[in-house]
């Protein structure tokens, strides 16, 4: 007798596996995003206070960490901050707080700073 054909690929396998390399693109392309907005924050907290771009980072982390937000949502805070000229008390006390000083370029850190330049609402992806 003549052996059939072997066991052919198995379908629930695939999808598992289809699933799976889904969900990580979905989380990469999360992570690029996540990037790309906390190296504009610290852009703007390099700025602002003068500092250096580690020490951007260090108040990034630091500013997170004293008011228990997400480092992300920091970030975004900052970055509409930037277009508006709002920013949560609590976000600005820490920052004015982590920067050493509540101005810079001698005026407080509850606006944009003087002459920068508008962030258009558009995403450019």
């Amino acid at each position: 007798m003549r052996p059939g054909p072997g066991p052919g690929p198995d379908p629930d396998a695939d999808s598992d596996q289809i699933f799976r390399l889904q969900e990580q693109v979905r989380q990469l392309k999360k992570a690029v995003v996540s990037h790309a907005v906390v190296d504009q924050a610290i852009g703007v907290i390099i700025v602002l206070g003068r500092v250096t771009p580690d020490e951007g980072w260090s108040v990034l982390k630091e500013v997170s960490q004293h008011t228990n937000i997400k480092l992300r949502n920091v970030a975004e805070t900052i970055l509409i901050w930037g277009r508006t000229g709002v920013m949560p008390p609590e976000i600005l006390a820490a920052l004015e707080e982590r920067l050493g000083r509540p101005a810079c370029s001698g005026r407080p850190l509850s606006g944009p700073p003087a002459g920068s330049p508008r962030v258009s609402g558009r995403n450019s992806r």
